[in-house]
């Protein structure tokens, strides 16, 4: 009796001193500087330490119309690889697009041609006219429900990567419904840099600048074909003036953004700013050896978003698959820069249909009140279990000191984040720790009133008692592992809690109570017990 009365008691004691020492850190800072940071933390949501709160739009129909334009692209090149003419082109619809060619039979060529290399589209003949003829390519209804079911995907996606170097702890990044993107960013703070990292498209294009196109010309309109006018936006750092300087372009982009391997930010010691390098892939490395030595001496357009950030003359050949992309950035908005275009662009646009700044204002009021919610809850459990059942009353309020420690250091080891669910999932722990005992003890009653001794009918009474627990217990776990698996970020804070307490509550239901009836009958035989 007193050796398995010894190995109880030294675990007990051992998981109550390795609880205290894990769940301090997260009450109180002033401890050593090592303890702080190498043990584990209990961190803080949303609700309750503040932060951003985004909902945004997923623009799907604008990313099937960004896919018909790069399709259009696409097709050109294809064309004109093959020595295949192209005049022009033009959109056909939200999911489709016109390619003009020369008189002849180029029209036929080309329509064989495009059914052979781009399978994702359907190829048919257009007017036939003397001055020339049509293909019209469409998206087949396939592709369309794919971007329509990968848009959201994909946006989450890229965003959660945008985010993670921020080094934001449990950010929420969600889809919600069929075109909306629901993000929590618990501690952030500068709501509008957040907007920008997650909402920038990060579109990034190498297009050659047109030098024989007048800009004069083209800001009125007299555009060619193949060409667009944009404009490179430049900040005074000083003044804080922003200047917009014109430029013709070529519609067509030579390299985009999606060959890029890596992006860093880079400080320049001429003009004094931040700068992004990119590196490309293999394949990106080929096509910008390729694209710069055709080109030697022209400009080429370093086009992010349809702005142009930087357009430098191609002095020479570049074959390391490097190049770098300046805009006047502060180490900021250049490490910003880098980190969208390390994730990606996003190929469906995102508009934000809602922004709250929650202020720790707010997330302290929410702490007050969960604290005296849960300070409240358990004085009234505790203070039934001493009034209803006496001095077994007052050992199950002992093993729920421990039950309640346990559980915040399970979760200060899990770095688990507390919300205002997550408070109501230790409350509900706190009243479920107590009804396990409300069984056994019930259970021990009846046992006493058949005339047993005190320690045999505490013995039968745990016995008895053991099954009707854990399965109760097991019952609940289910329920929380379902609300783990099909919830949201709030509902599984409440599902984590609460199945971490049915774990505990086992335990100190079971372990710590025994081990003080145990203590008494074995120094002294009980005559009587208060239950």
């Amino acid at each position: 009796m007193w050796k398995s009365i010894r190995w109880r008691t030294t675990l007990i004691a051992v998981l109550t001193a390795l609880s205290i020492a894990v769940v301090l850190p997260s009450l109180t800072d002033n401890l050593p500087e090592t303890w702080q940071k190498k043990t584990p933390k209990i961190h803080l949501g949303l609700d309750l330490q503040g932060g951003v709160f985004l909902r945004l739009a997923v623009e799907i129909d604008k990313a099937i119309e960004n896919a018909t334009l790069r399709y259009a692209d696409e097709a050109r090149a294809v064309c004109r690889e093959k020595g295949i003419p192209v005049l022009g082109s033009q959109k056909d619809g939200a999911d489709g697009f016109t390619l003009r060619l020369p008189p002849g039979d180029f029209a036929g060529k080309a329509m064989t041609l495009l059914k052979e290399e781009m399978g994702s589209l359907d190829f048919a003949l257009g007017d036939v006219r003397p001055d020339g003829a049509s293909v019209i390519g469409r998206m087949k209804p396939a592709e369309v429900q794919s971007i329509r079911a990968n848009a959201v995907t994909q946006g989450v996606d890229t965003i959660r990567n945008r985010i993670d170097p921020e080094g934001v702890r449990e950010a929420q990044v969600i889809p919600e419904g069929d075109d909306r993107i629901v993000i929590q960013l618990p501690g952030f703070k500068e709501q509008q840099r957040a907007i920008a990292l997650v909402s920038q498209v990060a579109l990034l294009e190498f297009k050659l600048v047109d030098e024989g196109a007048s800009v004069d010309e083209a800001m009125k309109g007299n555009l060619p074909e193949d060409d667009q006018l944009l404009y490179q936006i430049s900040t005074d750092r000083q003044t804080g003036k922003m200047a917009k300087t014109p430029m013709v372009v070529k519609k067509r982009a030579l390299l985009t953004g999606d060959k890029i391997k890596a992006a860093k930010v880079q400080f320049e010691s001429r003009q004094g700013g931040a700068a992004v390098s990119v590196s490309f892939d293999a394949q990106g490395t080929k096509d910008f050896d390729r694209i710069t030595a055709e080109n030697v001496k022209r400009r080429l357009a370093i086009v992010l978003d349809g702005n142009i950030k930087s357009a430098p003359v191609i002095q020479e050949r570049i074959s390391g698959g490097e190049a770098q992309i300046t805009g006047n950035f502060t180490a900021e908005e250049a490490s910003d820069l880098a980190v969208v275009l390390r994730s990606g662009s996003l190929r469906a646009p995102v508009k934000v249909i809602q922004n709250v700044t929650v202020g720790p204002s707010l997330g302290q009021d929410s702490i007050q009140k969960g604290i005296r919610a849960g300070v409240i809850g358990a004085l009234l459990v505790v203070i039934f279990m001493v009034f209803y059942y006496r001095f077994a009353g007052l050992v199950a309020d002992f093993a729920l000191i421990f039950n309640i420690l346990f559980l915040l250091a399970g979760m200060a080891l899990l770095e688990a984040t507390l919300t205002l669910p997550g408070i109501a999932g230790i409350i509900l722990a706190i009243g479920m720790a107590v009804d396990s005992n409300v069984l056994i003890f019930e259970r021990i009653r009846e046992e006493i009133r058949t005339k047993k001794p005190v320690r045999a009918s505490i013995d039968a009474g745990y016995d008895k008692a053991f099954w009707t627990v854990v399965d109760s217990h097991v019952t609940t776990l289910i329920t929380a592992m379902i609300l783990f698996q099909f919830g949201t970020g709030p509902i599984k804070g409440f599902a984590v809690t609460l199945s971490m307490g049915v774990a505990i509550n086992l335990f100190t239901a079971l372990v710590c109570t025994k081990v003080v009836f145990d203590y008494l009958n074995a120094k002294r035989p009980m005559q009587a017990l208060s239950i």
